[in-house]
């Protein structure tokens, strides 16, 4: 069956929306209802953009079934079935519902419905039973290559959005800024921390999606811009927060809202970072999801560290690396140019490459970008490659890494020595060396949460690491390390300062604030 039309988006009143929501609530149509009622492997499947398996598990019927192929499978389902679980009539006239022909009754012998929207549950942070409504055939698995509906297409829940989510600073703020809101899933994240957030568009569908997700999840009512980038609220009173997952996606043109910026190169991402200074509140954070050119003969690290605005620490993590080719292979199959033919793919594949020849390009970097307005003569900016595995919610981690930065930037070599200081939460410690030698040749300090990064110390550090409990001071620590070891304290206080800033700004140990 066709798809139906993406202009007859609902248009329900806040009690008809309530009423949905409490029917979606009372049929369990919730993140957990789902993987009871699917089992994980089809529950996973479904975030690969596969249906199969939850076809087949919503055969048997039943509420939950019913509104899983409605609003997320995108079936039609019988008149009847709808009006068991939903305040169908109403449903009807706000326009989340069309009436269809059954394909599974005789013909004109039954008359089914079907959703003019996708709509995922979508569990908050705190076990807040959300929804996210979408464009029909995107609320599984992003895009998943389906193409969508046209070029103004509005996206669901996808990988990206729910990284964007997981790093989100979760500082009270009195305004938040979602810039390109979407359906609006980081505006609903946002709400937890913001006593009112302001969610921009350019597409104005994007606005009204982004609308009915928070009100179908009951979050306070959005203040909706339509524009481009930061020219909606130019001028304004600044933000305290500030979340996007803008159009990073480089490519040749501007085929589709949502993911094309419609400027050469990485460029919308750099103007998204070097205008964010002024829209940011002091001590506000920016942060956003960016790809960046790998250029011949430059560094990519130098690259985007300089698209930082003064004034601004700076947290810049590299977590994939694309060639071209895959780069490109993987944004012609988001678009569906795969199933256009073998010339068409073939003509737009070389297009690609043309662009990012012409430009110099070998290479394309993931991650995400923060920001932090200190207004700091000596900015912190650190650009790095972290491929590894991390474990989300990164938000708390992140927060605290900018105030660790402010704490070594107040803080001489001197002074440091006279703090104390705690080792973080599940560091372990490894020691590395051929078997049965008596002494290991080098020391390796592990997380087990957050970046789960890893580190090597030597002697002197694994032994100042290891007594961290808040007793004691930096310099006492090491005063006893150097008599203990037979060095000289003076030396040890002399050099170790430098190792210490290293295992603070990593979030190794923590520095007691009294």
């Amino acid at each position: 069956m066709a798809r139906v039309s993406t202009d007859a988006l609902p248009e329900p009143t806040t009690e008809s929306t309530r009423r949905v929501r409490e029917a979606l609530t009372a049929a369990g149509f919730t993140a957990d209802g789902l993987l009871d009622l699917l089992g994980a492997p089809a529950y996973a499947a479904l975030a690969r953009g596969e249906t199969v398996p939850a076809l087949r598990a919503t055969r048997a019927g039943g509420p939950l079934a019913t509104l899983t192929r409605l609003f997320l499978l995108q079936q039609a389902v019988p008149y009847r079935s709808a009006r068991a679980v939903l305040p169908v009539d109403a449903v009807l006239a706000d326009r989340w519902l069309e009436r269809v022909p059954d394909p599974a009754a005789a013909e004109g012998t039954e008359e089914a419905v079907r959703a003019t929207v996708d709509v995922r549950p979508y569990s908050g942070p705190e076990g807040q039973d959300w929804w996210v409504v979408s464009d029909s055939g995107c609320a599984v698995g992003g895009a998943g290559g389906a193409g969508g509906p046209g070029e103004n297409v509005v996206l669901g829940v996808g990988g990206a959005s729910t990284t964007l989510a997981g790093i989100m600073v979760p500082t009270p703020v009195g305004r938040a800024l979602d810039l390109g809101t979407g359906s609006g899933i980081q505006a609903l994240h946002a709400g937890r921390f913001a006593t009112q957030v302001t969610a921009t568009d350019l597409n104005p569908r994007a606005l009204r999606f982004a609308r009915l997700t928070l009100a179908l999840s009951g979050a306070a009512e959005p203040e909706l811009r339509e524009g481009s980038l930061f020219e909606p609220v130019a001028g304004e009173e600044p933000y305290g927060l500030i979340v996007s997952n803008p159009p990073f996606v480089i490519s040749p043109g501007a085929r589709l809202t949502y993911r094309d910026g419609g400027m050469a190169g990485d460029d919308l991402c750099r103007h998204l970072v070097e205008q964010a200074a002024r829209q940011l509140a002091p001590g506000g954070h920016c942060q956003l999801l960016a790809n960046w050119e790998h250029q011949e003969g430059a560094d990519w690290r130098d690259r985007v560290r300089s698209w930082v605005p003064p004034g601004c620490d700076a947290w810049i993590v590299q977590r994939e690396v694309q060639d071209v080719t895959q780069y490109a292979e993987l944004w012609l199959r988001d678009a569906g140019d795969h199933r256009e033919g073998a010339a068409a793919y073939a003509e737009r594949y070389d297009a690609w490459l043309d662009e990012f020849a012409a430009r110099g390009t070998k290479a394309v970097g993931f991650g995400w970008i923060t920001l932090r307005r200190t207004d700091a003569e000596s900015p912190s900016v650190c650009a790095e490659e972290w491929p590894h595995p991390v474990e989300q919610p990164l938000g708390e981690v992140i927060r605290t890494y900018f105030e660790r930065q402010d704490f070594l930037r107040r803080t001489d070599d001197a002074a440091l020595l006279e703090y104390r200081f705690l080792l973080a939460d599940e560091v372990v410690q490894e020691q590395v060396g051929a078997p049965g030698a008596e002494d290991p040749e080098y020391v390796v300090l592990r997380q087990n949460r957050g970046m789960r990064r890893a580190t090597t110390v030597d002697t002197v550090g694994a032994g100042f690491a290891g007594v961290c409990d808040g007793t004691l001071t930096a310099g006492r620590i090491l005063d006893a390390i150097g008599q203990l070891l037979g060095e000289d304290p003076a030396e040890l206080r002399a050099r170790t300062p430098e190792s210490i800033r290293l295992l603070v700004e990593q979030g190794f140990l923590i520095p007691v604030l009294d």
